[in-house]
């Protein structure tokens, strides 16, 4: 008996800390900046510049999402390209295959432009890449160097100050999705990242805290993380919508993954460690 007391007591306070987080999150948004390295300012407004000067301004940022196929950008970083539009940020997709696993690249294409727009992200800052080398295949092993350029052109061109994509685990354990983790640990290593521009990689998480949905946020306040967002229940609707656009993948599974993913609410970022050699941008 006071076993089963003592786990009702435990239950009780996990879902009162979720409460208690969730309301005092979902206004911000964005919370645990680094302390050491350089972030855009607008992940908190406590943040600076590790050389003590001033973050940009939030109308400065330039965020780049560097995604493998279309539904990724609404999957797996709906709260965090949320977040960046409401704080005017300028988002810019590079999306590096049509997703024509099934022959439906066409199709593929149009749904990822109308869920684009649901997030907020114009249909001229969408930059889908059709290659050859570069095919919507998990068997398939993408060129690191031709990714690697790729998206170092998009950086340069836009003059983007931020990015976003995946970590070494994929998320989903995706090789595509890893094969990007792996161009952007490239160009890091090589001092290729310029002089200003943060790249933070989204946590890979365990099966089982990927599907707690909003009842995984303590568990991701606690454990370190350079950059963490979560969206309230309006942007949810959104998320959900931006989803649904995707209307050649809306299988059963999909369906449940918007109910129950811990994506759909929060998203946590490492940073990539860059080895500075003063690349510019012109």
């Amino acid at each position: 008996m006071l076993v089963l007391v003592c786990v009702a007591f435990c239950c009780l306070g996990y879902f009162i800390s979720v409460k208690f987080l969730y309301s005092r999150l979902k206004r911000s948004g964005v919370f645990r900046p680094l302390r050491s390295d350089r972030v855009p300012g607008f992940l908190s407004a406590s943040s600076q510049s590790s050389e003590g000067g001033n973050p940009p301004a939030v109308d400065a940022v330039r965020a780049l999402l560097v995604t493998a196929h279309p539904d990724d950008e609404c999957m797996f970083f709906a709260p965090s390209v949320l977040k960046l539009v409401e704080s005017n940020a300028s988002v810019h997709l590079l999306c590096l295959s049509s997703g024509n696993f099934y022959n439906q690249g066409a199709q593929r294409r149009q749904e990822l432009l109308d869920s684009c727009a649901v997030l907020g992200i114009p249909a001229n800052q969408v930059t889908i890449i059709e290659n050859k080398e570069l095919p919507d295949d998990p068997k398939a092993k993408w060129s690191i160097a031709l990714i690697s350029s790729l998206i170092f052109k998009h950086i340069r061109t836009h003059s983007i100050n931020l990015v976003l994509t995946f970590d070494e685990g994929g998320v989903s354990g995706h090789a595509n999705h890893i094969a990007i983790y792996k161009a952007f640990r490239h160009l890091a290593s090589v001092g290729r990242i310029p002089e200003g521009c943060c790249v933070l990689t989204l946590h890979t998480i365990s099966i089982l805290r990927k599907y707690l949905s909003i009842l995984e946020l303590p568990i991701s306040w606690l454990l370190p993380s350079s950059f963490c967002c979560v969206i309230g229940r309006e942007e949810y609707k959104r998320a959900k919508e931006a989803m649904l656009r995707h209307r050649s993948q809306l299988l059963w599974f999909r369906r449940l993954y918007i109910l129950f993913s811990r994506y759909m609410f929060i998203n946590t970022f490492r940073a990539v460690a860059v080895e500075t050699k003063h690349v510019k941008i012109y």
